[in-house]
């Protein structure tokens, strides 16, 4: 098998890999990109474009129930359609996708091979039939959601951000477990859609980065809007009940009794 000799691989097409091949291949460099799902890894196809798309829709939706406030009359309660939300998002995401993609085509001497990269040695790089070196190689292998072995979390069917942006149906009860950006932000939104959101959060404030001040804001404005907040769940765990989803989140409390569980308990990376 022929080794093929680049000046630089780069592992993963997400947000830093290809500006990095873009940099590289201006300065004359020949470089392989590897890319073992899909080109534009978490910002393009599960993070920021969906979910910011989402929000827009979520805020529209918002904005109409409140439109009496600036003097405008609408007839009949403001609904959502879900199946064209995700239609709308789906649509910002595969332009976005495309776009890198036919970017990365047109740069001179960037190949993007596509599967799972694995060391054969220091400076070889093997994806699927394909022998590749070269004597720098970067990683930008991105992250995935935590799921930590909380009890009865291997009995349920549980979403995370990923799984999340392929929900097809609004779900009638979304328990959020988790209580900073990613999970307050899907809280919000599909409180806005019309579903009935509970977030479940073990620290005893949300945002614990933030000051207290900006947690408390934060728990008012949610629970402003009808969103049920639990802190200081110290007994988070998980069971089947029907068709639903029970989750405790404190000793001697009624669960929570959920349609739909999103775990947003913090990125791991891939490396």
């Amino acid at each position: 098998m022929t080794t093929k000799i680049f000046d630089a691989i780069i592992i993963g097409a997400g947000q830093a890999g290809p500006p990095l091949a873009g940099r590289l291949t201006a300065a004359g460099m020949s470089v392989a990109l590897i890319e073992r799902k899909l080109v534009g890894g978490t910002c393009v196809n599960t993070g920021c474009m969906p979910t910011k798309t989402m929000v827009a829709s979520a805020y529209a939706a918002h904005l109409a129930r409140r439109a009496a406030d600036y003097g405008v009359t609408l007839s009949g309660p403001v609904g959502v359609d879900y199946a064209m939300i995700k239609a709308r998002k789906d649509k910002v995401t595969i332009d976005a996708r495309t776009n890198l993609e036919t970017w990365i085509a047109g740069m001179d001497k960037c190949t993007l091979y596509r599967g799972h990269a694995r060391f054969e040695s220091a400076n070889t790089v093997r994806v699927g039939d394909d022998l590749l070196t070269a004597e720098k190689i970067f990683l930008n292998t991105g992250g995935r959601a935590s799921v930590p072995d909380l009890p009865g979390i291997h009995d349920i069917d549980y979403l995370t951000n990923s799984s999340m942006m392929d929900l097809d149906v609004l779900p009638r009860h979304l328990v959020v477990v988790g209580g900073s950006y990613i999970s307050l932000e899907f809280a919000q939104m599909f409180r806005r859609f019309g579903a009935e959101v509970t977030v479940v959060e073990k620290s005893p404030r949300l945002t614990g980065r933030e000051d207290e001040d900006v947690s408390a804001a934060i728990l008012s404005i949610l629970e402003n809007e009808g969103i049920a907040v639990h802190v200081g769940a110290d007994d988070i765990a998980f069971a089947r009940q029907g068709d639903d989803i029970a989750v405790t989140f404190s000793a001697g409390k009624p669960p929570a009794v959920g349609s739909h569980v999103l775990l947003a308990l913090g990125r791991t990376p891939h490396t």
